[in-house]
């Protein structure tokens, strides 16, 4: 259990001069005593007392029991305020057409229809202006590429996406050390900041458009299962409502204008007492300003990057997006508006998020705006969504480290802001000195008219004096800090039950919330990132209670890019702990390579994900060459018309000695400039793996009957005789055996097993009989004895080298070593596989290794350099004996290992890009593909006959990855600078 962190109470709460009353209270009732006493003064002539104090008393009593009463935050006087104003402004508006005014602006379509069905709205709804909601004019770049957003008389405001943490798979221990280290960063805010969590509602209409047309260019089984993919993706998006969330943070500065009207001034008074006669500030105002966000935005990163959260100031234009998403969360269409039944082609509707093109207008003020606006006493309709503002006015007593979480893992779309302004030392000092001196006169004035004393009062005088000591002693610091929740929902009736679920939610934390009620719009901009609090209920903190609420606290992962936070791309492996879809893109531009690895013990659902992702990227257009040493992927391959070869077995073999040569799809053959000398090279190293280390002697006759062999064959340094068969194994043992030398003798003779009627001859000795070529390749090597085991992995690799590294075909490729360790247990294999992890990512490819001995992959100095070169790293359930060593190897924390140690099949830790941020997931699959991927043996007794087949079908074409064959723009378009030439046909 984590060290309790208390949150102090409400200690600037006013002092109560009179009985139950405050200054500001009395000072109401005694302006209203006045006014009635003037009345009396005046009308005492004429009016009867009896009959004036018949009309007195009541409104005496009246304004007694307002400012006495608080409902909703306020006390009834000023909620009272709060509806005559909502009462007298305009509650139905609509965005402007360019080129339009007002007066005729066009009411949205959904707004008309409702008044067809008789709904009380104004048929024509008042104009909308994003000055009427204090909205941003404008977004512009500052001079490090960072977006400033233009507040006008509000000043400047920067937007930065920061990434997550997980509580839940930190030790106790763990997360009082972060707590403590957040401490730190909040010691050093000297102006304010917010912080929102936003809940972003998925759109999987581009992504299930994206499966529906790719597959037309399928073939019909993998189409089927395509098909059958979308469909389940659009059944889930049908009945849950799939989110995810991100954080932001949001710097503002205020900065000195001119006279004139404000630009962000109020449309029709809608927000009160906000309208300032300013003007826009001078060029020499507006760049201090700047420097200033910059600065903060520089030392936030420096001093949140120990905790494992990266902050990332957005760019102007996707500030702009995201702007224009937090102002028109209706502007996404469900992904089942589209998708009338399994076969149909989405097509999606939604518009754009933004231009490209920053306005340069200075009076572009609809750019941010909502299409329509409908302000109600307790909610919004923003668009087509109805939105509500709660504000949290009460708080517990003793919290955890992340007492916040339950509300920032809502299920539902749930906003949360958090606004943060530091209180100097001096002034907390001073201000708490009083208050001690208040709080301490009102228990004297109680105990001396012998009345029992307010037990709010008491409270607040002890955390007050201990306020002031702590501050004294610089052991923290005090913060305002108003704490605001916006829910989302498509029609009323869900409004009102995700609110009533929120509160019920937030009282099981002993967390009291109200409605802002008239202040709906007020509630709405605060919840937005502009750096604004327009509500203004704020509580007092201290550094621990702070910084024990961890609003970095997600069970998702960071979205890699904040525009596309809606809107997936990449494979889907399952569900994330807060119950949302994880998508991963191997292939995405902010990943270092495309490589994964996946450890787990046997049973742990290693081979099931592994096919998952295939399968799935399959449907995405990206190559599959799989490396299967115990025949597991047969049944996907059959399944979807793949090219499974099966080594071992008589008729199938592969020649080391066939050169690097490549065919253009015009027919234009070339080869690197020294593929003789790579292939003799490699001849040395597979020889090794086959016999042993070799003696220096063994070397040099390895070496001369090499050159032997390929000068008997034709094949000299000179291409034009590259074309010309290869030799063969045979061929080199007889070479060997000319040789006459004891080292040639005995090479010969160890290599006689492999050659000609040897036992193992018929993997490797004669020419080649594959080619390994088609969208899905299953190199099969159950039938491989185990003795041939490494030799037969090592020349696949090489074979799948070979190919990947054609420039000819360049495209995405993913190359899958099933049970890795076979092939890290020998030096070649390992060596090979560490090249290919290095390299591959220069050829467009990524490597997949998946392996259940990690203690092998781990215990080897290119076993860990295998895994640190993998950006995509995937843990499932780990054996006890192993946990340690796996521990130390990725740097887990006492939860993490816990969590592995106990982890359901299926399920385990994801980290992409490489970096510290993990999350919980688990495999899911449609019904479809679980029969296609399944290893259970009890399921596959009764499927065994289905996909009983040795006929190897040719696979037709696949569907390619939206961009140029010759690489990502983020890639190296030449492999290692080799330098390719013509190699002339002279056979």
């Amino acid at each position: 259990m984590t060290t309790p962190v208390r949150i102090h109470a409400d200690v600037d709460q006013p002092d109560k001069l009179l009985g139950p009353f405050t200054f500001r209270q009395l000072v109401i009732v005694g302006a209203t005593a006045l006014g009635l006493y003037v009345i009396w003064a005046v009308t005492r002539a004429v009016v009867p007392p009896l009959m004036f104090f018949a009309g007195a008393v009541p409104i005496a009593a009246l304004v007694t029991v307002a400012v006495l009463t608080r409902r909703d935050g306020l006390f009834a006087d000023q909620l009272l305020g709060a509806a005559i104003a909502h009462r007298t402004r305009p509650r139905h508006l609509a965005a402007v057409p360019d080129g339009l005014d007002g007066r005729f602006a066009v009411a949205p379509r959904w707004a008309t229809d409702r008044v067809l069905r008789g709904t009380r709205r104004a048929p024509v709804p008042a104009a909308l202006s994003a000055r009427a909601l204090r909205l941003p004019r404008e977004v512009t770049g500052a001079s490090a590429g960072i977006g400033v957003v233009d507040l006008g008389a509000d000043g400047l405001a920067v937007i930065a996406t920061a990434s997550t943490l997980n509580l839940a798979l930190r030790s106790p221990a763990e997360q009082d050390s972060l707590v403590a280290a957040l401490g730190g960063w909040l010691h050093t805010l000297r102006q304010p900041v917010q912080i929102l969590i936003r809940s972003a509602r998925l759109d999987l209409t581009a992504h299930l458009d994206r499966l529906h047309t790719a597959a037309h260019e399928m073939s019909p089984d993998l189409a089927a299962a395509a098909r059958e993919h979308a469909e389940h993706l659009r059944e889930l998006v049908t009945d849950e409502a799939l989110t995810h969330r991100h954080v932001l943070l949001v710097w503002r500065e205020p900065i000195p204008a001119t006279s004139g009207r404000s630009p962000m001034a109020t449309l029709a008074g809608l927000l009160p007492g906000r309208a300032r006669p300013r003007g826009p500030a001078s060029p020499a105002a507006r760049r201090a300003a700047e420097s200033r966000l910059l600065r903060r935005v520089s030392e936030a990163t420096d001093l949140l990057a120990p905790l494992g959260v990266t902050v990332t100031a957005l760019d102007p234009v996707q500030a702009s997006a995201v702007l224009a998403d937090c102002c028109d969360p209706s502007r996404l269409v469900p992904a089942t508006a589209d998708v009338a039944g399994p076969d149909a082609i989405i097509t999606a509707h939604h518009p754009e998020t933004i231009d490209t093109v920053l306005p340069t207008d200075p009076t572009d003020q609809t750019r941010f705006g909502p299409e329509s606006l409908t302000i109600g006493t307790r909610h919004l309709e923003v668009g087509s969504e109805w939105v509500t503002t709660l504000a949290v006015t009460g708080y517990p007593r003793e919290v955890g480290a992340g007492w916040l979480a339950p509300l920032l893992s809502h299920p539902g779309r749930v906003d949360v802001a958090l606004h943060i302004d530091p209180v100097d030392p001096a002034t907390a000092a001073t201000r708490l000195r009083r208050q001690s001196a208040r709080f301490e006169s009102s228990r004297l004035h109680d105990a001396r008219h012998h009345r029992p004393t307010d037990p709010a009062v008491e409270v607040a005088a002890e955390d007050a004096a201990d306020l002031a000591a702590r501050v004294a002693r610089a052991e923290a610091r005090l913060f305002r800090v108003g704490l605001y929740l916006t829910v989302h929902a498509d029609s009323e009736a869900d409004l009102a039950d995700e609110v009533a679920a929120v509160r019920a939610l937030a009282a099981g934390l002993l967390v009291d919330t109200c409605p802002v009620t008239y202040r709906q719009v007020h509630g709405w901009v605060t919840t937005l990132p502009l750096g604004l609090d327009l509500i203004g209920m704020h509580r007092t903190f201290d550094t621990g209670g702070l910084a024990a609420a961890v609003p970095f606290d997600s069970p998702q992962l960071p979205a890699p890019d904040p525009v596309e936070v809606t809107r997936p791309r990449g494979v889907l492996y399952g569900r994330d702990a807060a119950g949302g879809l994880m998508f991963v893109d191997r292939f995405a531009a902010g990943i270092d390579n495309h490589n994964m690895v996946v450890l787990g013990r046997s049973g742990a659902g290693k081979s099931f994900l592994v096919k998952t992702e295939i399968l799935r990227s399959l449907y995405r257009g990206i190559e599959q060459i799989i490396i299967d040493p115990e025949d597991e992927y047969r049944r996907l391959a059959d399944a979807v018309g793949g090219i499974r070869i099966p080594l071992g077995v008589p008729g199938w073999r592969l020649n080391p000695f066939d050169l690097d040569l490549h065919t253009s799809p015009e027919g234009r053959r070339t080869a690197p400039r020294d593929a003789l000398t790579r292939r003799k090279l490699f001849l040395h190293t597979l020889i090794q793996a086959m016999l042993g280390e070799h003696t220096p002697a063994r070397r040099a006759a390895l070496d001369t009957a090499l050159t032997a062999t390929w000068t008997a064959a034709g094949i000299t340094g000179d291409p034009a005789t590259w074309t010309r068969p290869a030799p063969t194994l045979s061929d080199l043992r007889e070479h060997l055996a000319a040789s006459r030398t004891p080292a040639g003798d005995e090479l010969a003779a160890a290599l006689r097993p492999y050659t000609g009627e040897g036992s193992y001859a018929g993997l490797l000795d004669g020419p080649t009989t594959i080619t390994p070529h088609g969208p899905l390749v299953v190199f099969s090597l159950r039938e491989v004895p185990d003795e041939l085991r490494t030799i037969a992995t090592v020349l696949v690799l090489d074979a799948t080298w070979r190919h990947i590294s054609n420039p000819a075909t360049r495209r995405p490729r993913m190359v899958t070593v099933d049970e890795a360790w076979l092939a890290l247990r020998q030096h070649a294999g390992a060596e090979f596989l560490f090249q290919a992890a290095k390299r591959f990512r220069k050829y467009w490819a990524g490597l997949t290794l998946a392996t259940q001995d990690c203690a092998d992959v781990l215990s080897t100095d290119l076993g860990r350099a295998i895994m640190a070169n993998a950006a995509t790293q995937i843990l499932l359930r780990q054996a006890p004996s192993a946990i340690d060593e796996v521990a130390g190897a990725f740097k887990l924390s006492d939860g993490e290992k816990q969590f592995l140690l106990s982890a359901a099949q299926g399920n385990g830790l994801v980290a992409v890009g490489g970096g510290t941020d993990r999350a919980v997931f688990g495999s899911l699959a449609s019904p479809r593909e679980y029969a296609l991927i399944t290893t259970d043996p009890s399921e596959l007794t009764t499927t065994t006959d289905d996909y009983d087949s040795d006929t190897d079908i040719d696979l037709t074409a696949l569907p390619r990855l939206t961009g140029p064959t010759t690489g990502n723009s983020d890639l190296d378009t030449e492999p290692d600078q080799d330098v390719f030439i013509d190699v002339q046909d002279t056979a």
